[in-house]
C-alpha cells in the first residue's frame, strides 16, 4: 500500500507541476506578442528645419516688441506628443547644448524685473508622425536687452524627447 500510495502522490505532485507551468506559459504569451518589438518606440522624435525656412535660428536679433514667427517641422518614427517652448535669459552665458555656432555676447550681468520669460505647452493632434509648428511668439514691448536662449522640447507618444535651445538676442 504505501507504493501504492507513493505513486499516487508523485502522479498528484508531477500534475500540479505541469498545470503550474502550463499556466506560467500561458500568462508568458499572454503578455507578449509576435510585433511587441516592432512596435515599441525606441528612438527620440527629431526636430528639423528641412523643406521649410525655420525660425528662430542661433544669434538672430529681435527687437522689445517684435514677433517671432516659430516654425520647424517635427518628425517620429511612431507617433509625435507635444511640444514645449521656453524663452529664457542668458545674461550669464550658460549653455543648453553643443551648437557649432558662436554668437557674440554681451558682457555678463544679473537680470533685471523685465527679462523676458515664456513657457508654453503645445499639443500635436494624435496619430501625426510628421507636424509643421507655427506659432507667433509677441516679445513684450518692455522685455529687457540682451541675450536670450530659446528653448524647444519636442516629446513624442512614448515619452522621448528632443532639445533644441537656439541662442537669441533681443536688441
Amino acid at each position: 500500500m504505501k507504493t501504492k500510495d507513493m505513486t499516487m502522490t508523485n502522479n498528484y505532485l508531477n500534475m500540479k507541476k505541469k498545470i503550474l507551468l502550463l499556466s506560467l506559459l500561458c500568462e508568458l504569451c499572454a503578455c507578449s506578442s509576435s510585433d511587441d518589438n516592432e512596435s515599441r518606440d525606441m528612438s527620440q522624435p527629431v526636430i528639423s528645419e528641412q523643406g521649410i525656412i525655420a525660425n528662430p535660428v542661433e544669434c538672430q536679433q529681435y527687437h522689445p516688441g517684435d514677433v517671432i514667427p516659430f516654425q520647424y517641422v517635427f518628425t517620429d518614427d511612431v507617433e509625435l506628443g507635444n511640444y514645449n517652448i521656453e524663452v529664457h535669459n542668458n545674461f550669464d552665458h550658460h549653455t543648453h547644448s553643443g551648437s557649432a555656432v558662436d554668437c557674440e555676447f554681451e558682457p555678463k550681468r544679473e537680470a533685471g524685473p523685465k527679462a523676458w520669460v515664456f513657457n508654453q505647452n503645445y499639443t500635436i493632434p494624435a496619430g501625426l508622425q510628421t507636424y509643421k509648428a507655427r506659432v507667433d511668439i509677441q516679445i513684450p514691448a518692455d522685455a529687457e536687452t540682451g541675450d536670450y536662449h530659446f528653448m524647444i522640447r519636442l516629446t513624442d507618444r512614448a515619452g522621448w524627447q528632443q532639445l533644441k535651445a537656439v541662442a537669441i538676442k533681443v536688441k
